[in-house]
């Protein structure tokens, strides 16, 4: 094991997105993962397909959407619904740092795994529990997806095109992008809890819920409306606070520009060919420009139409203008910058063959991210992890396998 938390082993409760992400993160950056699944069954994700990557040997395959989240983890396949699978939990985390559960509110006092139960056995255990509304309120007891709570968090009222416009209506991100960001904020305060835990001695329940987080990361657009009392509204893909800052259409497709100051746009209006734009009282602050969008937007887009995105990201880019193209997801792991960033990996498997990753982007100089082992078949680690930590003998682990505690 190497990576600055190598010396933390983390036992995972979570299914789904939300914290098998958080728990990724901190496998990547060096601790000990196992992922603790339902024989038979394993994480919801494993049958989230098409599409699947098939094994090297055809006997094996695993969705792509399990791959998002699983990597450098070991699967353990337990039934937490029977006392002795119960047991065998209880004994794991006397020997963890961090449990990560994402069940329903009270799911697992049932079993006696909840965090009052088991901070008897290990009051240092720092237990993170990740929900759609929260552990207390009026919704705590609702489920919550991560779709569901883009409408609900007004995520969705300010993505998409305006009512008014062809294809206008709510419009939800293209991926679960409150599930992920919920899982980051439960990696940031599971990080915290074990740094107050390095100078106290003490453990903590850390929570994160899906409603709190989507709210949260409103950012400006939260800002906009609790200062000046109106609620924004959908836009496209214009910047309600920036202009120009959108999508223009070029003789071939379409690209980019993310104009954040009044001498980059001076810059653009020199390399469109209309330098006198910017000099127009109209045009020439940002404030101008967010009040005449309409009369300047036009304006532009008549300009770009007449070169390709390949000729204007050259020229703007000389020009230090910031611009790109809109790319799909093959030229997105084309693109030399991703590569030269390491975001394309593989991972080898002994029975899945080269597995395909999308890196991690956190660099860490002196002790960066590994990419130990590939996402694991459902249960691929139970007699190791079951033997090496919990103690269990081979003849007990077959014992239990035998009577379907474990598989």
């Amino acid at each position: 094991m190497s990576g600055p938390l190598s010396h933390l082993r983390i036992l995972d409760l979570s299914r789904i997105l939300a914290g098998p992400w958080a728990s990724q993160v901190l496998g990547d950056l060096g601790a000990e993962v196992i992922k603790v699944e339902r024989p038979g069954i394993g994480d919801d994700t494993r049958s989230w397909g098409p599409p699947y990557l098939q094994g090297a040997n055809g006997n094996n395959d695993l969705s792509a959407y399990f791959l998002t989240a699983n990597r450098n983890k070991q699967s353990l396949a337990i039934d937490i619904t029977h006392p002795e699978g119960q047991e065998l939990v209880r004994k794991l985390v006397a020997e963890s740092d961090v449990v990560l559960e994402n069940f329903k509110v009270g799911g697992l006092k049932r079993y006696g795994l909840d965090y009052d139960s088991l901070k008897q056995i290990n009051p240092k255990l720092i237990y993170c529990s990740i929900t759609g509304f929260g552990l207390d309120g009026p919704y705590a007891n609702r489920p919550g997806y991560d779709f569901l709570i883009q409408a609900m968090g007004g995520l969705m009222s300010i993505t998409g095109h305006p009512d008014d416009e062809p294809g206008g209506g709510p419009m939800k991100v293209g991926v679960a992008l409150t599930d992920i960001i919920t899982g980051l904020y439960a990696t940031i305060g599971v990080l915290a809890a074990l740094s107050h835990r390095d100078r106290t001695g003490e453990g903590q329940h850390v929570e994160t819920a899906l409603l709190d987080v989507q709210v949260a990361c409103l950012a400006n657009q939260a800002m906009n409306y609790l200062t000046t009392g109106k609620a924004p509204t959908r836009m496209g893909n214009s910047h309600p606070n920036i202009v120009p800052y959108q999508d223009f259409p070029t003789a071939d497709g379409n690209m980019v520009l993310t104009v954040g100051n009044d001498q980059q746009f001076a810059r653009l209006c020199k390399a469109l060919g209309h330098e006198d734009w910017a000099s127009d009282e109209r045009f020439a602050t940002n404030r101008a420009r967010v009040a005449n969008r309409r009369e300047l937007i036009p304006r532009l887009r008549q300009a770009t139409v007449m070169r390709s995105t390949r000729e204007w990201v050259e020229i703007l880019d000389s020009s230090g203008v910031p611009c790109g193209p809109v790319n799909t997801l093959d030229e997105v792991f084309d693109d030399p910058q991703v590569l030269a960033r390491g975001m394309k990996q593989t991972i080898a498997h002994p029975e899945l063959g080269e597995v395909p990753m999308v890196g991690n982007p956190i660099k860490l100089k002196l002790t960066p991210v590994t990419y130990r082992t590939a996402p694991p078949l459902l249960g691929e680690q139970s007699t190791s992890v079951l033997g090496r930590i919990a103690g269990l003998s081979q003849a007990q682990i077959q014992d239990l396998r035998d009577r379907g505690v474990i598989s």
